[in-house]
């Protein structure tokens, strides 16, 4: 039965699909397992962006998972930095490794990495890191280096290393401190049967359209970085699993449940979020203030924002003052006091999550 009539309707069916409003998952992995990805490129958001939708989560807890391998952190999807699952890992790059390494064609030819090159630096990515060694970006370039793989470094080195990750050779190990480090994808991922394009499709769409529906055609296009013509070929394997609605002229697509009770909420997520992130067209958040331009990121910078009820009303950083965190708050509407309470309450998660005291500021302005 259709139940969704307008885009309140539809943000709050979709808070609830993303975990945002209904009771958390146990572990960081299950979010991801779920969510099918998640956009990881600032890595501190990204775990903050976890912990949400968990029943309860730390930074070090999320950390122990990360570093444990039960979550990677590789480029998929569009060529940006996603946490995986490890069992999930090989059948979406084989879906759609080969659509970034298309779109990222042209810096390969500036960057001069012809496929003489690039064989040979996974051949030396490879043999340093074997035998189940993690090393850094910059240890990795002595590698390189060593291997005559001439002016490794910079642009030059950075797209090394994401083909390396596109092409299934390497993956997050475990941070070393604060600095991020690659391991052997085979060493540290175990073994797992292919998948038929069909089957992936398939897949890819039932975790998308069953936790970022309601959605268009061209927002899972945006999010999956596949061709249309893919999209549609997903679309037609997955229909009897689905159900569409028309809003305007946009048909959208989610898989069919219960019609989640309208929980009153308020976030602060984190910039990349997926609850915005996720999506080529981000009107449905933005019915309260009227725009969504802190979300578009016309320059690829996204603030943090907040939500109350699913919908944008401000944004939020966070600074470190001697012993405690400060978390200043500019909202762009007017907020009820009920509202305000449960703004200054994801502050408070926030503080639990870091373990660490909290001072909010501007709240009362």
């Amino acid at each position: 039965m259709r139940t969704i009539d307008d885009l309140a309707g539809v943000a709050q069916r979709r808070l609830a699909n993303q975990l945002l409003t209904t009771r958390g998952l146990e572990h960081a992995v299950d979010v991801v397992r779920t969510l099918g990805a998640v956009q990881a490129q600032d890595y501190a958001g990204a775990k903050w962006a976890l912990a949400q939708r968990m029943r309860r989560a730390t930074d070090a807890s999320i950390e122990r998972e990360l570093s444990a391998g039960h979550i990677l952190r590789t480029h998929v999807l569009r060529p940006t930095w996603h946490f995986v699952a490890p069992a999930d890992i090989r059948w979406m790059l084989a879906l759609t490794a080969p659509r970034v390494n298309q779109a990222m064609a042209y810096h390969g030819r500036i960057n001069e990495l012809t496929p003489s090159i690039v064989r040979r630096s996974h051949d030396a990515i490879a043999k340093a890191l074997s035998g189940g060694k993690h090393l850094t970006r910059a240890e990795l370039a002595v590698a390189l280096d060593r291997a005559r793989i001439g002016n490794a470094n910079g642009q030059r080195l950075a797209h090394l290393v994401m083909r390396a990750e596109l092409d299934a050779i390497i993956c997050s190990g475990a941070r070393r401190g604060n600095q991020f480090t690659y391991a052997l994808l085979d060493e540290r991922v175990p073994p797992a049967a292919s998948m038929e394009r069909d089957e992936a499709l398939l897949e890819l769409s039932r975790r998308y359209f069953s936790t970022r529906g309601p959605a268009t055609a061209k927002d899972f296009a945006w999010w999956s970085g596949l061709a249309m013509s893919d999209v549609k070929r997903a679309l037609q394997i997955a229909e009897p699993e689905l159900e569409k609605v028309t809003l305007g002229e946009n048909v959208m697509w989610f898989v069919p449940s219960r019609t989640p009770k309208r929980v009153p909420s308020a976030h602060l997520l984190p910039n990349y979020d997926e609850y915005f992130i996720g999506y080529k067209d981000r009107n449905a958040i933005g019915e309260r203030i009227g725009h969504v331009k802190a979300v578009i990121g016309g320059d690829a910078r996204i603030s943090n924002v907040v939500f109350v009820d699913g919908q944008l009303v401000g944004g939020w950083k966070r600074t470190f003052d001697k012993k405690q965190i400060v978390v200043d708050i500019v909202l762009w509407c007017r907020l009820t006091a009920a509202e305000k309470e449960r703004v200054a309450a994801a502050a408070e998660a926030f503080s639990g999550f870091l373990d660490a005291p909290c001072e909010i500021r501007g709240l009362n302005r």
